[in-house]
């Protein structure tokens, strides 16, 4: 065979190899409204920069007819290619061939871009769209399951690692996803669960469909699994695009400072009337988030999830920050159980990836009852309390409204080493609110009070008298727990002056293998 010839055959196996499992396959795939695996790795990475490893690989199983179904690149498309001329490694799951099922084979393929991925101190994105398992191949599908987590574990806080889910993503193959940093879930055509509803029904008796068990919806309102639920594969795609903008290559590394003709001057009159007189009454955070950003652009995780606490990625001057709030408009900003979840991840994601974290805080305190006592309140509020106290990047604290009791300590506190803190004038900070102090410090005096209106007359001078004295920031700001008190309609500027300062902050912990983060 003369070279041309072979050359010829090369160009014949790469076309073979770029049809996965045929046309057919490939055909039901569209109708199904799925995109396949070359087609996702064509839109998420720049025009032209994709190399292509191991398209030639096929499996080794000789087992229940398998050895007449041999497909190049054996159900996984992987390589490596440029974002915005960043260089990120990836691997996308055929569906089209067996079914995406993961073979030694498959496993090995994705093994080999997750070490590459890790020398190359890189970002790690995994299109997910699989049957599971291999059956055929036996305990070989699952050590090659295995041998995938141990190097999700040991790349996490290293690379960033960012999953896309655009089809099933079931049993032991979930594992990979929850082991990364961002999970993307498509609406209608994606779902992840440890047990399918066959098997629920069996055990259980519970008679559930995939979507309700484990689809978009589930895990971004319901479980937190899901980190953003896209309405197609397209806008799953733009989202991994999007959140890759807010983070560095690796932990090494700090995230990309870009331009901004944003002035961090920028003074805005409206922050001053933002908050309501009434303590009582809500507003939304998000108002004056967008207000103090960039462009008013926030990229907000888990945005369906524990609603009374907000978290996501802006940036302050072209400088990427994460920002933690507490929303006055749902459930009061309480902390409870989910949210303290949710924040304490996003908190370590921003601190693995040398991301500044400004925290914006209107809490009443943690949500009290039996529910959350018994769901271990204690040990997830304590997550996050635990987080901001082990984060070393830049921390800065704005106290809007309220900090009272616990919930103030766990909110990026002084005490937490958040290197500036800041308050609004009105805000409260104290151990509980001025109607409650008062109640516990006052109420034998008030009982013996027998006409109502003065009664209530007395409570609310008391009220007063207990806010001027214990519920303000300046209380705090003498004890040097608040570093200033500043207007309103300057944040802005502050927290982005701020930011600029503490860019060459160094911080060391005391030497240990890790610490036992309550889980």
């Amino acid at each position: 065979m003369s070279l041309q010839d072979k050359i010829r055959q090369l160009t014949e196996l790469r076309s073979q190899a770029r049809l996965g499992g045929g046309e057919k396959r490939i055909d039901k795939q569209h109708q199904q409204g799925k995109f396949t695996a070359r087609e996702r790795i064509d839109m998420l990475l720049d025009e032209g920069s994709f190399e292509e490893y191991d398209m030639f690989v096929t499996h080794r199983c000789h087992d229940f007819g398998l050895e007449g179904q041999q497909f190049l690149g054996d159900g996984v498309v992987t390589g490596r290619g440029t974002i915005d001329g960043r260089v990120v490694y990836v691997f996308s799951q055929d569906f089209t061939v067996l079914g995406g099922s993961l073979s030694e084979t498959f496993a090995m393929k994705i093994c080999k871009v997750m070490d590459q991925a890790m020398k190359m101190g890189a970002p790690l994105i995994g299109l997910n769209d699989s049957g599971g398992a291999r059956i055929q191949e036996g305990v070989n599908s699952l050590a090659g399951y295995a041998e995938i987590f141990y190097r999700n574990i040991q790349a996490s806080g290293v690379i960033p690692q960012i999953s896309a889910v655009f089809g099933p993503c079931a049993g032991g193959a979930v594992y990979s996803p929850a082991l990364t940093d961002i999970i993307i879930m498509s609406e209608q055509t994606s779902y992840m669960f440890v047990t399918g509803p066959k098997v629920t029904k069996t055990v259980t008796g519970e008679d559930i469909t995939i979507e309700n068990l484990g689809g978009a919806d589930i895990h971004t309102k319901k479980s937190g699994v899901a980190h953003f639920k896209a309405e197609d594969e397209k806008e799953g795609i733009l989202l991994i695009r999007k959140v890759l903008e807010y983070l560095p290559q690796n932990n090494l590394e700090e995230p990309i400072i870009t331009e901004c003709d944003d002035p961090i001057e920028r003074i805005d009159d409206e922050l001053n009337d933002i908050v309501p007189e009434d303590p009582n009454k809500p507003y939304d955070v998000k108002d004056v988030i967008h207000r103090i950003v960039d462009y008013e652009e926030f990229l907000e995780m888990q945005r369906l999830y524990a609603k009374n606490i907000v978290t996501g990625f802006a940036k302050f001057g072209g400088m990427p920050c994460g920002i933690v709030a507490n929303q006055p408009n749902y459930l009061a900003g309480v902390l409870d159980i989910d949210a303290s979840r949710k924040a304490a991840r996003f908190v370590r994601l921003c601190d693995a990836f040398n991301i500044p974290i400004v925290t914006l805080v209107d809490v009443p305190g943690f949500l009290p009852g039996s529910f959350q006592e018994y769901g271990g309140i204690i040990i997830h509020g304590a997550k996050l309390l635990f987080a901001y106290g082990e984060a070393t990047v830049p921390k800065i604290t704005v106290t809007l409204r309220k900090a009272y009791g616990g919930a103030h300590d766990v909110m990026g506190s002084k005490q937490l080493r958040a290197d500036l803190n800041y308050a609004w004038p009105g805000a409260e900070i104290a151990v509980m609110g001025a109607k409650g102090a008062i109640e516990v410090l006052e109420g034998r005096k008030l009982s013996k009070v027998e006409n109502l209106e003065e009664r209530e007359a007395m409570h609310q001078k008391l009220e007063e008298e207990y806010r001027e004295k214990f519920a303000n920031p300046y209380v705090a700001a003498r004890f040097g727990y608040i570093d200033d008190v500043i207007e309103p309609r300057n944040t802005r500027w502050r927290i982005a002056r701020a930011l600029r300062s503490l860019a060459t902050k160094k911080e060391v912990g005391p030497p240990k293998k890790h610490g036992n983060m309550p889980l």
